[in-house]
């Protein structure tokens, strides 16, 4: 608690004469709120809500909910369009057509990453781009491009760039996605997880600063 209080993610204590915290009831919604949140949007970014609401900064506080909640929405958006993938790949849905390959810088943002990254990925065995037979740059084909797009969302899922390389490497060995298939499940789970646990957070916080403001009145 004291670390807390020290951190700003609790609003300071009172004191007793002789120099102890004296803890409240609005301490322990705090801390509700920022164990609840923690869940959903992680350490920095609670800390950031808490440390915004009990300066009396309620419009960056939501501002940081709000990305979160952005950030979730994106990942769903990004686990569709893998999960529309994984339907190509087993043969449910119709090949698309053939695409020109883009160079890395196009890739990178696409995927809103670094092409840094994507060259780590390619050391790591995660990619495998092609290169241009006059420039040498990479180029990445149709193919490639979806590889990137399913590592990127493992990736966000917390996934080991090793375990990345193997989903996809036995991915393009058998010509199917079935390893892919359990992978996008579980993350799929853990965005509803995240989801609801975000909903816990926002009311707990509320509560919490429907309690700061009438302890102001």
């Amino acid at each position: 608690m004291r670390n807390y209080e020290r951190d700003g993610v609790l609003p300071p204590a009172q004191r007793t004469p002789n120099g102890y915290r004296r803890f409240t009831e609005l301490h322990v919604k705090a801390l509700s709120a920022y164990l609840a949140l923690i869940t959903g949007h992680g350490y920095a970014a609670s800390g950031e809500i808490m440390r915004a609401v009990n300066r009396g900064d309620i419009d960056t506080a939501l501002r940081t909910v709000d990305q979160g909640h952005a950030l979730l929405q994106r990942d769903r958006e990004t686990l569709d369009a893998v999960e529309r993938a994984v339907a190509t790949l087993t043969g449910t849905r119709p090949q698309p057509q053939s695409q020109k390959a883009v160079p890395i810088s196009v890739l990178a943002h696409r995927l809103g990453l670094q092409p840094a990254t994507l060259r780590k990925w390619e050391r790591a065995g995660v990619l495998r781009p092609a290169r241009d037979p006059v420039t040498h740059y990479r180029l990445y084909l149709p193919d490639d491009v979806r590889d990137a797009e399913l590592a990127h969302l493992l990736r966000r899922g917390g996934y080991r760039l090793d375990h990345i390389a193997g989903v996809l490497r036995r991915v393009r060995d058998a010509g199917g996605a079935e390893p892919l298939a359990a992978s996008l499940r579980q993350w799929r789970q853990r965005l509803t997880e995240r989801g609801r646990a975000m909903l816990t957070g926002a009311a707990r916080l509320a509560d919490y600063v429907d309690a700061a403001n009438r302890l102001a009145v």
